[in-house]
């Protein structure tokens, strides 16, 4: 693992994500795309690209929203998506169609040199929420950003609006030990979930007609193949993985057990819908 640029308080995010995780998240890519599509496509329509279009995609992970960015902007654009993931990112590039105007960077936005006033929107699906100096981040991206440059940005709010993530924990904690608390403001999935705080980032950060829109949705964790294809769902991403990691073996049977019957509450046929909830962020560069 080699990254362009990273900083020193971004070193746990980068170990985590270069790691089993990272691996995790390879391997459930197309899983995790088919879950989070009806975001990628509300946050899309959002962000409006346009042909021409130069585009950062912040967090790109394997690389799905980088590569209908650079669709997107075709011709005359390039999309260059940014991520820690060395995992994450190898699978991008084996997914980018060929002659497609995109490049691949393993780096820590935070350190990054991006070149500058070069952008004309800056992307992201759930992939800011992880930076330990947020302000921070956001500043040194924004000087890769023309002038009347465009924000757009998915995050989750709060856990208790997002039972397709906290339920299974929940079912997780009847059988495993709990988490070691965690402030609000770490960086994690739930990072940016209080309204006042992204936009005191953003506003810190020189970004301006800072806006933020709840939308509520219905997630397929099953992605419509039913019951056990939700709880390889629930089991294999966010904090319930991260509970029953290196957990004996019985336990995590027992657990799995418990947010089966729990999911088995919200199954029609093969769906198995919960709620989550998210901000759309969208903001502009004076």
């Amino acid at each position: 693992m080699s990254l362009l640029a990273s900083d020193d308080r971004n070193a746990d995010q980068v170990a985590y994500w270069n790691g089993p995780a990272g691996e995790r998240w390879r391997a459930r890519q197309r899983d995790q795309d088919t879950l989070l599509a009806p975001i990628a496509q509300l946050l899309l329509q959002q962000a409006a690209p346009a042909a021409g279009e130069a585009v950062l995609d912040i967090g790109c992970g394997c690389g799905s929203t980088t590569i209908e960015l650079a669709l997107r902007v075709t011709p005359g654009g390039r999309v260059v998506g940014v991520d820690i993931s060395a995992p994450m990112l190898e699978r991008a590039r084996e997914r980018a169609p060929a002659g497609l105007a995109v490049d691949f960077v393993q780096a820590d936005a935070t350190a990054y040199t991006f070149e500058a006033g070069a952008t004309d929107l800056l992307f992201s699906r759930f992939g800011v929420m992880f930076f330990a100096e947020p302000r921070k981040s956001f500043a040194n991206i924004r000087r890769g950003l023309r002038h009347g440059a465009r924000l757009a940005f998915a995050c989750w709010r709060e856990p208790r609006r997002n039972p397709w993530l906290t339920l299974p924990l929940e079912e997780a904690y009847r059988h495993v030990p709990r988490l070691p608390p965690s402030d609000p403001e770490e960086p994690g999935p739930f990072a940016f979930a209080d309204e006042r705080r992204v936009r005191d980032i953003l506003e810190g950060a020189g970004f301006a007609r800072v806006g933020l829109e709840p939308v509520d949705l219905a997630l397929d964790i099953g992605i419509g193949r039913g019951i056990e294809s939700a709880l390889e769902t629930a089991l294999g991403v966010g904090p319930t993985s991260r509970a029953l990691e290196g957990q004996p073996p019985e336990l995590q049977a027992a657990a799995a057990d418990a947010i089966l019957a729990a999911l088995r509450r919200y199954q029609v046929g093969n769906v198995v819908a919960l709620p989550g909830a998210i901000w759309i962020v969208t903001a502009t560069n004076p």
